[in-house]
């Protein structure tokens, strides 16, 4: 079985695009050389699945990246996980001791999970064993899909981690010793807790549970239950509990009023491994109950058979990443596709038991309705409503499904839709009503299996209303002056409530054109027209003085000067807009282009205008230029589709692929956010892109791979054939579907539901005249019009 041991980093660093490196321009070669033979795909790709990928730093600008190495099952509820000293959020790469393994992980921007630590390890249990960490080296590490394994400590024990959907498997391999130890942490390890409790049964057994969440600041927060049982009994045990160590006692309960990063509740457990050294331990997860976990666990994983519970894991990894077969390519190429496929299939994550139940919006025990498989939680809305939500619903509508009607039970039960959804609770976190256009995604690409005029309801509801639940929670921020200016304006004492006025009413403007599209696909057609005109809202914060998205006073006045203003030191983006400024924000109207370029003065001046922002790529939130890193700009390099020049589209995306994008712990540049930056990769790699959310349009570039075979749910499948793909060949020069000459930039993915066929003839010169008209562009939405 093929590991990873990785002992370096790929740096990354903000990158210059050179005008002429795009805008060059050649004439095909006269004589073309018989194409290769197509390449073999890939027949294992968890083969190709480097887990330590994204799990170091993407540079001074973009910070942490936040994957994490242990196992998981796909969507699964345990993500059993080393934790590092000083990561916020789990496993940094870059450091050299581990804290613990915890049961719950996710690559985010903020302190968040790291469940019920569990650390082994040889020696005295000391007078503080929850401050304990162990030393490791990369040279004894190793990762692949279900399977991680480490060697802790001078005196070394090697751990070994396993998982299925809700329960996990550890082989704890110690020294020969009577103080064999594994420490249960079981509050949080990094993201602070207000209740931890935990209860040793008999001799083999600990159960407990963790109250925490407080997400970016919010006021949600969740109860997370486990069980932990050996494979032997202990020889020794004990607690701690609020800084004092208790030996011989077997319940320990810590907690607080409000959220503290040093609780301290956990037991500790002996063994005696002079015979046998092996120590195993099961650990299952229930956010109901713990009968839930023990339930979970005996579903789940009921024996001792580590090796099987790792092959089936993986098993389960190659039956979904199968979904796309590659051929060709380099082997690091190979790495990075199916590890950012991987990536975007580890959330959102299950949050159902195995008997159906789970803690809904309103704090009660449900039970799946019949039809639904799974009820899933942690939907980073925001990043994911670009690009992983087409992803999930195209190729995994039995999943996608069953996402979307979890959030409509969310709404059911707690009255609104949520915006950042952690466990049952609402956050509210970043800007927009983002659980709108995911649905509408998820249904444009497939998912029908959902209540859909129940999520139209409460999109509608959302839309229109506002009201401040619990913790203050509302679902559009502003909504009442968007209604009535057309816009959220920016000055605080008028909204009451943010200075992210233009960002805020670009992101509820697509917000409303899925509302319309969602509308109009169920036959609510008075809601499409509706909400379509109020898709091109964007135009009321757009300043013809500047030509630029701008954000726009209750007065109706812009802001006097330039459009984009620099920040001021330790200010992380430019008033009016979250996380970016005037410049990254001023491509962000996917419903309409069209309408935007003309605004701008033409297509010709739009395509100016991307050529000087282009020419920085990964820059942060205070510079003018493109910050590939992050969400807002994701679909920007595509834009060239739309202004008739798609070859610098096509070059621009091979170059943020091959040059922000690396097979290494620094490998993307940005947080991966729940698969954002990972899907983000996948779509580019297939020369794809889902540019609109809401609908099925998938923009072009060009694919990375000679051969490609996308299995459709159907049972079809499309195929691209790409004889001389490469690096560095970006450029289309001919591309036909099923057999006939396709001049345009862009396909819709329900037309490719029964199958297609695609063949690219690539070059490493520009085509300068193919597709470049407007009727060759991707289709935009103008004033009203909901089709």
């Amino acid at each position: 079985m093929p590991f990873f041991r990785l002992n370096h980093a790929g740096a990354i660093g903000t990158l210059s695009l050179v005008a002429t490196a795009i805008l060059a321009v050649s004439s095909v070669a006269s004589a073309t050389p018989e194409p290769p033979a197509m390449p073999e795909p890939v027949g294992d790709p968890a083969a190709y699945v480097n887990p330590f990928i994204g799990t170091g730093r993407g540079g001074e600008v973009v910070g942490e990246i936040n994957n994490f190495p242990g196992p998981s099952a796909p969507f699964g509820m345990i993500q059993w996980s080393p934790d590092t000293k000083d990561s916020y959020a789990g496993y940094q790469y870059h450091d050299g001791r581990i804290r613990g393994f915890s049961l719950t992980h996710a690559s985010v921007g903020c302190s968040a999970f790291g469940d019920i630590a569990i650390l082994p390890f040889s020696g005295a249990i000391g007078d503080k064993p929850w401050q304990h960490t162990s030393g490791y080296t990369h040279d004894k590490e190793q990762a692949s899909p279900g399977y991680y394994a480490v060697t802790l400590g001078k005196a070394p024990v090697h751990v070994e981690l396993t998982a299925t959907t809700r329960t996990g498997l550890g082989r704890f391999t110690f020294p020969h010793t009577r103080d064999a130890q594994v420490l249960i942490k079981a509050a949080s390890s990094f993201a602070g807790n207000t209740m931890a409790r935990v209860r040793i049964v008999g001799d083999d057994t600990v159960v407990g549970s963790a109250s925490t969440g407080h997400f970016c600041g919010a006021g949600n927060e969740y109860t997370l239950y486990f069980v932990v049982k050996f494979d032997r009994p202990f020889t020794a045990y004990g607690v701690w509990q609020d800084g004092e160590v208790k030996a011989h006692e077997r319940h320990a309960k810590a907690a607080s009023d409000k959220q503290q990063d040093n609780l301290t509740a956990g037991a500790y457990l002996t063994f005696d491994t002079r015979k046998h050294q092996a120590v195993r331990a099961r650990v299952a997860l229930s956010y109901v109950s713990i009968d839930g976990a023990k339930k979970n666990m005996k579903r789940e994983i009921p024996g001792w058979d580590f090796d099987s519970v790792r092959d089936e894991t993986r098993s389960r990894w190659n039956d979904v990443l199968s979904r796309i077969e590659i051929g060709g390519g380099t082997p690091e190429q190979r790495q990075m596709f199916y590890t950012a496929l991987y990536h975007s299939l580890l959330y959102p994550t299950t949050f159902s038991d195995v008997d159906g139940r789970y803690i809904g919006f309103d704090n009660k025990i449900h039970t799946l309705h019949q039809g639904q498989r799974v009820q899933y939680a942690n939907f980073s809305a925001w990043d994911t409503y670009r690009s992983l939500a087409a992803l999930h619903g195209w190729l995994y509508p039995a999943v996608s499904n069953d996402l979307a009607q979890s959030l409509v039970n969310d709404a059911e039960q707690g009255g609104w839709l949520p915006v950042w959804p952690m466990a049952n609770g609402y956050t509210g976190v970043m800007n927009g009503d983002n659980t709108v256009p995911l649905i509408a995604s998820l249904y444009a690409f497939g998912a029908h299996g959902f209540d859909a005029p129940a999520a139209l309801h409460y999109m509608v509801k959302g839309a229109t209303q506002t009201k401040r639940i619990r913790w203050g929670y509302v679902e559009r921020q502003g909504i009442e002056f968007y209604q009535k200016l057309g816009y959220v304006p920016n000055d605080k004492a008028a909204s009451g409530h943010t200075h992210y006025g233009a960002s805020e009413t670009l992101e509820y403007a697509i917000d409303d054109f899925a509302i319309s599209q969602l509308a109009a696909a169920v036959g609510q057609d008075d809601i499409a027209h509706r909400f379509a005109r109020r898709a091109q809202h964007w135009r009321n914060i757009f300043d013809p003085a500047t030509r630029y998205l701008r954000p726009r006073h209750s007065d109706g006045k812009f802001p006097p000067g330039p459009a984009f203003v620099p920040p001021p030191p330790g200010q992380f983006g430019q008033d009016g807009f979250d996380e970016g400024n005037a410049a990254q924000y001023n491509w962000l109207v996917p419903q309409n282009m069209c309408g935007l370029a003309a605004a701008m003065g033409g297509r010709k001046a739009a395509a100016g205008r991307a050529d000087r922002f282009f020419r920085k790529l990964n820059v942060g939130p205070n510079e003018p230029y493109e910050w590939a890193g992050n969400e807002p700009d994701f679909a920007a390099p595509w834009i060239y589709d739309y202004f008739g020049e798609p070859w610098k589209t096509q070059a621009l995306v091979r170059r943020i692929q091959t040059r922000l994008y690396s097979a290494g712990p620094d490998g993307e540049p940005g947080n991966d956010d729940l698969g954002a930056q990972s899907s983000w990769y996948v779509w580019a790699a297939l020369g794809l892109y889902p540019a609109t959310p809401g609908t099925d349009v998938l923009a072009l570039d060009s694919p990375l791979f000679p051969y490609i075979r996308i299995h459709l749910p159907g049972g079809g499948a499309v195929v691209s054939e790409a004889p001389r793909a490469a690096e560095a060949r970006p450029y289309v020069h001919e591309l036909r579907l099923d057999g006939r000459i396709l001049n345009r930039t862009y396909l819709r993915a329900n037309a490719l539901r029964g199958g297609a066929k695609l063949q690219y003839v690539l070059s490493s010169q520009p085509d300068i005249d193919r597709a470049t008209g407007a009727d060759a562009a991707p289709p935009c939405w103008s004033d009203g019009n909901a089709g």
